[in-house]
Parts: structure tokens; sequence; C-alpha cells
């Protein structure tokens, strides 16, 4: 007896018997049965019973790959790389020295500017004291010419005693009560006061134009200090420069991560802006996936997430996620993305972000995401 089994219709027949299974449901033609038909028979129900059951098997709500946020760090400086510390795969912490290029010339430049700030510096002291020995020389300047002041008045004084003596003595000599010799005196005594009040006026006069004189050589005095103290604040802007320069002779890791490239070795000429190496953080990464529009209703920042990855043959390793970012723009479903609605022909991008302290994602590394709905989260 010959037995054949049918593909398309999940049959099997013989001459006598057939046998047909669509859908997990069989039907016996005859009611006899022989028992190797019987084996046969329940058999391909097993099989059909499975494969229906891997049909059946829930698909990823969305597919998607392993992101980091990569930084590439460069040089800041040009010249010989001295000394650099970095390996593919090297662990670096936040603020790390790991190389170092030449600044033997930017260090001797540093000294010189130093040093000229020094000596501009010393100018400054100098120019007070001169500043100061101007303002002593004006101050007795004032007092004198307040001295000539008082002379003056006091000279006033007199001279009005005399103009006094003089109206009286002429009086006298009109009636002949005083002599000529009294009236020559006394007239001799008001004009010499009136000449002597002449005179302190010019030199008051002469005394105030010094004290302008002097006034002006302290302001010229003030403007040179001034200029100086600009001088000198240059200076130090040319100082922190130089210090700048060499700080930034110094490669220093931006932040703790993994190296993920090198581009450089010791020894090496690099140029300003010159890729040394690549670093990202790998403790804590994000799978960029992408949703139909009928998915984004249902998605939310914030909301959990389960990324699946291959652990080995046959396996799949879950790990807790949470949606970190979704895009307000649609776009064309990238070629190497399959959505569960492959008839959507635009898709928005998402990231969920994963920690990842044991390092088991990898940059690049496909993964697959299950929303977790707010009632399951519970």
């Amino acid at each position: 007896m010959g037995w054949a089994i049918k593909n398309s219709e999940f049959g099997i027949q013989n001459s006598r018997h057939t046998f047909q299974i669509p859908n997990s449901t069989f039907l016996i033609s005859q009611p006899s049965l022989k028992g190797c038909a019987t084996s046969v028979a329940a058999a391909l129900l097993v099989t059909t019973i499975t494969l229906s059951a891997c049909a059946r098997r829930a698909e990823p709500d969305a597919y998607g790959n392993v992101e980091a946020t990569e930084v590439v760090v460069g040089a800041e400086a040009s010249g010989r790389l001295v000394s650099y510390a970095v390996n593919d795969g090297d662990r670096l912490s936040a603020g790390a020295v790991v190389g170092a290029i030449d600044a033997t010339q930017l260090t001797l430049e540093r000294e010189q500017l130093v040093a000229q700030r020094a000596a501009t510096a010393s100018r400054v002291n100098e120019v007070r004291q001169q500043i100061q020995g101007l303002e002593a020389q004006r101050g007795a300047t004032i007092a004198e010419r307040d001295a000539a002041r008082a002379q003056r008045d006091a000279l006033v004084a007199q001279h009005e005693i005399a103009r006094r003596a003089y109206e009286r003595t002429t009086r006298l000599f009109a009636q002949q009560a005083a002599t000529a010799q009294q009236l020559d005196q006394a007239e001799r005594d008001y004009r010499v006061l009136g000449d002597q009040i002449k005179a302190q006026d010019e030199q008051i006069r002469a005394v105030e134009r010094q004290i302008a004189a002097q006034a002006e050589q302290v302001q010229t005095a003030r403007a040179q200090e001034q200029t100086v103290r600009n001088q000198v604040a240059a200076a130090d802007a040319q100082v922190t420069q130089a210090g700048e320069r060499i700080r930034k002779s110094q490669v220093i890791n931006p932040l703790a991560g993994t190296v993920l490239t090198t581009y450089a070795k010791a020894g090496e000429m690099v140029q300003v802006g010159q890729p040394l190496f690549k670093i990202a953080s790998l403790d804590s990464v994000e799978v960029r996936a992408y949703v139909t529009e009928p998915q984004l209703a249902a998605i939310r920042l914030g909301q959990e997430a389960r990324v699946s990855i291959d652990a080995g043959p046959n396996q799949r390793q879950t790990l807790p996620g949470t949606i970190a970012w979704i895009s307000s723009q649609a776009e064309f479903t990238p070629t190497n993305i399959q959505t569960r609605e492959e008839r959507a022909d635009l898709v928005y991008a998402i990231k969920i972000r994963v920690p990842n302290e044991n390092g088991v994602l990898k940059i690049g590394m496909p993964a697959d995401v299950e929303f977790v709905a707010k009632s399951a989260a519970r």
C-alpha cells in the first residue's frame, strides 16, 4: 500500500483512504482506518498545529538599531604629538589628560610676555610716584597763592589807612595845621601801598598760572598712568592667551566613555581640528526605531518599552527601556527598517533610552521593540 502527502492541502491519500487537514482541522473520508493511517494523520495534525502556533506568534511593535552619542575629539593646537595614551576600547574618565602636543615654543612665548608685563607694571608705580610729586608741588603752590592773597588783604587794609591819613593831612595842610613835609609823607605812604598791592596782584596771578600748569601736568600724568594700566591689562590678556594655548596643547577627554576609534599615534604631526579619537558613553544607549502613524497615537514620551536582541542560537535577551524622543516629522521608511504594517509609506522615528551597564548593547546592533501598555506597566 503506497502513501502520498500533498503539501498544498496538508492531505494524505492512498488508493482507498484520503485525509485532509486544513488549518489544524481534519476530515476522514471513511470511518474505517488502519493503524498506520491513524499514526500518520496524528503526526500531521501535530505538525499543522505547531505551524499554526508559529504563524500566530506576536511580531515586534518596531525594529531599530542601537545608537550612542559619539564625540570626535580633535587637536586644539598644532605640533608634534609628544605623548598619546589612547587605544581602541579604552574606558576614559571625563577630564582625563590622554595626550600632549609639543608646547615648548608656547611656554617660551608666555615667559617673555610675563617679563614684559612685569616691566610695564613697574611703570605704573613710577607714574604714580610722579603724580604724587606733582600734586605735592601743586599743593605747595596753592599754599603760596593763599599766603600772597592774605598779604594782599593786609596791604589793602594798610592802603585804606594811608588813604584816610593822606586825606586828613591834606585838609590840615589847607588849614595850615600840617606842614608840607607831613603832606608829602602821607602821600608817599599812600602811593607806595597802592604800588605794593598792584605788585601783589601780579604775583598772585603768576602763582595761579603756575597752579594751572601744575594741574595740567597732574592730568597728563594721570592719563599716562591710565595708558600704562591699559598696557598692563593688555599684557595680562596676552599672558592669559598664551596660557590658554598651552592648555589647549593638552589632549583632554571631554566625557566618560569608551574609545571607539583612534586616528593618531604618538610622534605624529597634527593640525588644529584634526581628529584624534572617537569616544561614546555606552552606559546608556538609545535604540532608534520607526513606527507607523496608527502606532504613533498609542505611544508617548516616558512610556516603558522592551528591547530584545539576539543572545545566541534561538535565544533572545530583553532589556527595559523608556521612550525618550518622538520625531515631530514623518519620513519615508528607511530601507534597512521593516515595520509591522508594510503598507505604510511614512513612519516616525523614535528613540528608546536603554540602560547598558553590562555593555551588552553595541552600536549598530539590530533590536526589536515592544511597547508596554500603561495598564501592563502597572
